[in-house]
């Protein structure tokens, strides 16, 4: 029995409001430093972001369900047109096709929305298979692991070769949503261990072997330059390894407080986007860096909140998967720009100018506003 139907204000969730907020806040004070032309843009960008946002709210779970599987191949769609696109429309940069390019409009990335249209799909495909499988068994684990496996190959395949960034992403969203998924130890941890051993495999092959790299999967050159480059950027200092060691200086230059609002003293390139935190380490130093860190612990809180207050499994799913995409892309950002993961491309969610970028994390975020919007409370029952 229902014990009460919330007001429209009510259903909204305020404290997610106010984050993001904060986020547009500190955007916007970052491009404007790093590179003012672009303030406008990044305005319009979350114009657009909020009116995702509103659209998805009215989502409830069935009608999510219903889109899953329709977004995920309209996903796979613009990535199959994006690599068939001649060069007038989907030019080539070091040899990849990243971006569909528009007069006026301006660039489209479809890799950004094909990741939250890849977690709906995904939390989709474990729902319904835990709802069917009563009775769960090793058989039945592993099945679910091969679907899964077989929802992220299809992705995972038509961007590796293009954009190394977000295929790791793709497998970062995977890997959240295989661990919650109630899939027995039995199979994980031989999976986990055999692919950290791949990871070593691969890594070895990128040091030594990187022809057959490009051989049998495609990758880039330009992409083996950036693992040297972030093991030893000093002897890449005019090449691969300029944008770290720039990005140190930056960093280290602010030190504690940093420099100061609109104090920029080191050259950087492309500081308006996958570089946005060094601007703020250097502007406000370690201060400011921890506070913008701080501001995605709250977002994360936000969507946990969210994923354990609900009893509906696929809203749960939902909430892991983007807390897996944005954790991986907070973690990989900042990491690349002190040195303790190598340089990938990935933006800074909510902060780093994009417009596809920014549509992605916002339709992501939508996802968690209609977990909200459509919660109950129930008498008599703990079901919400």
């Amino acid at each position: 029995m229902e014990l009460s139907s919330r007001d429209e204000g009510s259903k909204i969730d305020y404290g997610l409001v106010l984050t993001l907020m904060l986020f547009c806040i500190v955007s916007l004070v970052a491009i404007y430093t790093a590179d003012s032309s672009f303030l406008i843009k990044q305005v319009i960008n979350y114009v657009v972001g909020a009116i995702i946002i509103a659209l998805v709210i009215r989502l409830d779970s069935d009608q999510l369900k219903k889109i899953s599987w329709y977004g995920y191949g309209f996903g796979i769609l613009l990535l199959i047109l994006l690599i068939l696109a001649p060069a007038s429309i989907a030019p080539e940069r070091n040899g990849a096709k990243n971006w569909f390019v528009f007069p006026v409009i301006g660039t489209f990335q479809p890799s950004e929305i094909m990741k939250p249209f890849l977690i709906l799909a995904m939390a989709r495909l474990i729902s319904d298979h835990n709802e069917k499988v009563l009775n769960r068994s090793v058989k039945s684990d592993f099945w679910l692991f091969v679907k899964l496996g077989i929802c992220l190959f299809v992705p995972l395949m038509l961007t590796i070769g293009q954009d190394l960034g977000t295929s790791l992403v793709f497998i970062a969203i995977f890997f959240g949503l295989v661990f919650v998924s109630g899939i027995t130890w039995k199979l994980l941890l031989p999976i986990f261990s055999s692919g950290a051993a791949l990871a070593g495999l691969i890594f070895y092959l990128v040091l030594w072997q990187p022809a057959l790299l490009e051989k049998y999967l495609g990758v880039r050159s330009y992409q083996f330059g950036r693992i040297y480059a972030w093991i030893d950027p000093y002897n890449y200092s005019n090449t691969d390894g300029y944008h770290l060691i720039q990005s140190l200086l930056a960093i280290g230059s602010g030190q504690t407080f940093g420099k100061g609002l609109g104090t920029t003293e080191v050259s950087l390139p492309e500081n308006q986007t996958d570089f946005i935190f060094s601007v703020i380490g250097e502007q406000f130093g370690f201060i400011g860096g921890s506070i913008v860190i701080g501001l995605f612990f709250m977002l994360i809180y936000h969507i946990i909140k969210a994923g354990l207050e609900t009893k509906n499994d696929f809203y749960s799913y939902i909430c892991a998967g983007v807390i897996a995409m944005i954790t991986f892309h907070v973690f990989e950002n900042i990491g690349m720009t002190i040195q303790v993961l190598p340089i990938t491309g990935i933006p800074l969610p909510f902060i780093s100018y994009g417009g596809s970028s920014l549509m992605g994390n916002m339709l992501a975020v939508g996802f968690i506003f209609s977990i909200r919007y459509h919660y109950r409370k129930y008498m008599f029952s703990n079901e919400k």
